[in-house]
């Protein structure tokens, strides 16, 4: 997708750039609604350094082609926040700066994020490191759970637990519901917070290569079911199978006994919803086993800046004690593994649950993840959708299987 748009962009068609940018400057651009995290970070590192960082914000669902654009135009910035979704691909297109030798002296390397360092390399060599982190876990509302006559202060350790909760709390009646998920084909949504469920019990979508779609297995046949009998049963509320991700915090309503989040949720409800009482936890897999989804973002370096020693300065300052405190104290979770306690302390305890799931978090490596999960009618996002709410689960299997191996097929 990426060489695509590459070699189908015109020279000199994107400028984005100030005419007041100056040679000391390092220009990166990130994806609007980046958060207050990141923000607070360049802030500081301006204050304190010679060298200043100016950031352009582009909206997300622009931001990759944009950057293909400018890249063919030379005018790329210096650096990028990318979704690590989209790291392998811009590599293998020969874009970014190889970091590997950098990254490798660097003494806390390996306590980077796997999942970030995974997805940020291509063919052994390092293109991305970890910028913001983001996992996905378990939601429950502890008031809620009081009402339904639930243990507030137990989590849920499997799915006939959850299931069984969610009875309890629908319940309660009117629009109080015991579950809920995005499903009207927001392929990203689903990634996030349901293949979770496949992953934790050792199977995935997509075989370790990536040249083969393993969709159709036990465990997610498996996951289907709990999902499907919730929504047979009146658990969810009936918007879930329209949802298209517009909705994805309707947790924060207080009416959701149960949901997986981002554990980002954790800061917002924290701050916009001091009002509901809730746990969090790992996600289960289908038989008990938790797991969670890597997201966030990579920071990447274009190829040829002339900027990359100030660019790395930047990485460095992010990567500190104190770069790291102030990312976090903002709702990022702690790219580096070795001070993460240390950086999280005095904050809300919940934030350790989401820093926990690291340690079990996957993504999936491909070099065509939106054609094959994002887009919102790929494979992935119909199937979760018709697998769940339709009447031909087989149907939905058989066909989402035929279609992500022809996208595969179609791009080696």
């Amino acid at each position: 997708m990426i060489k695509r748009l590459l070699a189908a962009t015109s020279i000199a068609t994107l400028c984005l750039f100030s005419a007041a940018s100056a040679a000391e400057n390092v220009e990166m651009w990130v994806r609007t609604g980046i958060g207050d995290s990141f923000k607070k970070v360049v802030e500081s590192y301006n204050s304190s350094h010679d060298t200043k960082v100016v950031v352009t914000e582009v909206p997300f669902s622009e931001l990759v082609q944009k950057y293909a654009t400018a890249i063919a135009g030379g005018q790329a910035p210096d650096a990028l926040s990318m979704d690590l979704i989209y790291n392998p691909a811009f590599a293998a297109a020969g874009q970014l700066e190889d970091l590997t030798d950098w990254a490798k002296s660097l003494p806390y390397f390996n306590s980077l994020s796997p999942s970030h360092v995974r997805l940020g390399t291509y063919q052994d060599k390092i293109y991305g490191l970890p910028l913001s982190v983001e996992t996905s876990v378990f939601a429950w509302n502890k008031d809620l759970y009081k009402k339904a006559g639930l243990d507030p202060e137990k989590a849920p350790a499997n799915w006939d637990e959850i299931t069984a909760n969610a009875e309890k709390i629908r319940a309660l009646g009117d629009d109080t519901y015991g579950f809920y998920f995005s499903g009207g084909g927001c392929g990203g949504c689903m990634i996030f917070t349901f293949t979770p469920l496949t992953w934790g019990a050792g199977a995935d979508i997509l075989s370790a290569d990536s040249k083969k779609a393993t969709l159709d297995t036990p465990q997610m046949r498996k996951a289907v079911d709990i999902y499907r009998n919730m929504v047979k049963k009146d658990l969810v509320p009936a918007g879930a199978a329209s949802d298209n991700g517009a909705n994805f915090l309707t947790f924060t309503n207080g009416k959701i006994g149960q949901q997986s989040l981002g554990a980002f949720a954790i800061g917002t409800l924290v701050t916009q919803h001091p009002d509901i009482n809730f746990g969090v936890t790992l996600i289960p897999g289908v038989d008990g086993k938790p797991s969670s989804f890597a997201g966030g973002d990579n920071f990447v370096i274009t190829k040829g800046t002339k900027k990359i020693d100030a660019v790395k300065e930047f990485l460095e300052y992010i990567y500190s004690m104190d770069g790291q405190k102030i990312m976090a104290k903002y709702g990022s979770l702690p790219t580096r593994g070795d001070i993460a306690d240390k950086v999280l302390e005095g904050l809300d305890p919940r934030m350790q649950v989401g820093l926990k799931a690291i340690s079990v978090a996957k993504t999936p490596y491909t070099l065509q993840f939106n054609d094959l999960i994002n887009s919102a009618n790929g494979p992935w996002a119909s199937f979760t959708n018709a697998a769940i709410f339709g009447d031909d689960v087989d149907g939905a299997f058989s066909s989402a299987q035929s279609e992500m191996q022809s996208i595969i097929d179609s791009g080696q």
